[in-house]
């Protein structure tokens, strides 16, 4: 008989029927009553135990840990908690759990920190909260696609080995096969990067937003979904050296056209997981309310975790300029009582995490596109307005998070970006591609960046962008 998963264990109404079950132990009560979860759902399936006619040494090896095969009979349950059982016909210890080893790890019966879970990655996942997070991650992942592929998206594969630095910001990671105790030197010592692999200095992407663009005007509308890489040495918890990016690029989309995707594409796929992860976020509602409940009155969330997601999605983003931003921001309570970290003075700042929030969650209550910003605070490859100061740049903010989605309308004007470049000292001759795009038909073309494991710590409530991820990649941590 194939195995059932439990989720459809726990949404059949087909009493006694039988049924195969496999899984992990999370409890085993009375040497009778067997608590199951096999990944599928948050929830766990009670499987009923005849102990007196089940042989002793099976009993014994039924620990917390261990992976049992179990067929049975379904019936309404008995017990309060949960609606059906299975009460056991057979019963196979596929994989025991040493109990005295189990304790030592975190799948021992007790509560763990964060960081204590962090340590034990490769265990975590058989946690509640975390078998719930990643539930999530793995429907949002699937959003995304489906978002893109109804629009008619190519997915377009973009490099993650490169020789360019999409940001200009160089903190990126190199990429070599040189042997490090004996470096080839040019006659000036330095390192020859002629003799790498590549023939050249390469690194590890920040973006494959520059890529992506080449693609977007040739097949119209592309997105890419894969790993990035920043060598920033932030140890916060909002920072990753590895982490995933979704950048949709369209040819012919203005501003316009970019703010309206992707409005609709972050309310889309939030609206997927509401309908379609009801039960993991319910958990972590209940987890995040315990952990808001623990903090200052005031620096409790008045929404939670499901009010959040709803209310992102409830209505239709407020757009701004950054001007009228700054003069919201420059005339409020907490920049007049001088309550913000960064206090806004002049036109030119760029907005911290608390401006975007008190815009979103006191201001405007809804979420807000910012758009227009000063071309100094922005990169390179954003098209710059007729006033010489702003670039047509597009952020939008969320409750609890700030920036969620950075975009703009990309600079078609070959020599505007050319001087661009050339004032940002960004070396022409290793963009000499991009460059290119300009000059054989080029157009107006939009589109943004959204960091998926910042959009995972939005739908599940999660504080630390370390615990959306399946492996965290930190300064000084590259475990498992």
């Amino acid at each position: 008989m194939r195995h059932t998963k439990i989720i459809e264990v726990l949404q059949s109404d087909s009493l006694g029927e039988s049924y195969q079950i496999k899984g992990w132990v999370r409890a085993f009560r009375s040497n009778r009553f067997i608590i199951l979860n096999d990944g599928s759902t948050i929830n766990n399936l009670q499987c009923v135990v005849d102990y007196e006619n089940t042989d002793k040494g099976i009993l014994s090896k039924i620990t917390i840990g261990a992976a049992l095969s179990i067929t049975g009979i379904l019936k309404e349950s008995q017990g309060a908690g949960q609606r059906v059982e299975i009460e056991v016909t057979d019963l196979e210890v596929l994989g025991e759990a040493n109990p005295d080893e189990v304790k030592k790890t975190i799948l021992s019966p007790k509560r763990h920190s964060l960081e204590k879970l962090r340590e034990q990655a490769h265990l975590r996942v058989r946690t509640n909260t975390f078998g719930a997070v990643m539930r999530v991650r793995s429907k949002l992942s699937f959003a995304i696609h489906q978002y893109f592929q109804q629009k008619d998206f190519h997915y377009v594969n973009t490099p993650i080995i490169t020789g360019s630095d999409a940001e200009g910001a160089g903190e990126m990671f190199s990429v070599t096969d040189f042997d490090f105790n004996n470096l080839p030197k040019t006659e000036e010592g330095k390192v020859d990067f002629k003799k790498d692999f590549f023939g050249k200095h390469t690194n590890l992407t920040v973006s494959g937003q520059l890529e992506a663009e080449t693609y977007a005007l040739g097949l119209g509308l592309v997105y890419t979904f894969g790993p990035t890489f920043r060598a920033e040495n932030s140890n916060t918890t909002r920072h990753l050296a590895e982490f995933w990016m979704v950048e949709p690029e369209m040819a012919f989309y203005d501003l316009e056209d970019n703010m309206d995707l992707a409005e609709d594409f972050i309310k889309y796929v939030i609206n997927y997981v509401l309908e379609n992860c009801e039960d993991d976020l319910k958990f972590l509602e209940q987890r995040l309310t315990k952990v808001e409940s623990q903090k200052p009155k005031n620096e409790r969330s008045s929404m939670s975790l499901i009010e959040k997601l709803k209310f992102t999605t409830a209505k239709s983003f407020k757009r701004i300029s950054y001007t009228e931003a700054i003069e919201i921001l420059k005339n409020s309570k907490p920049n007049k009582k001088k309550k913000f970290n960064y206090i806004i003075e002049d036109w030119g700042a760029d907005l911290q995490s608390e401006h975007e929030r008190f815009l979103v969650e006191k201001h405007f209550k809804r979420p807000v596109i910012v758009y227009d910003y000063p071309s100094k605070i922005k990169a390179f490859y954003m098209r710059e307005n007729e006033d010489g100061k702003t670039v047509r740049a597009m952020d939008i903010l969320f409750p609890g998070i700030g920036e969620i989605v950075g975009g703009s309308q990309r600079e078609e004007r070959y020599e505007v970006l050319k001087q661009k470049m050339e004032n940002l000292n960004i070396d022409e001759k290793e963009l000499w591609w991009y460059l290119d795009t300009r000059k054989f038909g080029t157009c107006t073309h939009s589109g943004f960046g959204l960091g998926f494991e910042r959009l995972v710590q939005f739908a599940t409530g999660m504080t630390n962008i370390r615990d959306v991820i399946p492996y965290p990649r930190t300064p000084g941590h590259a475990d498992f």
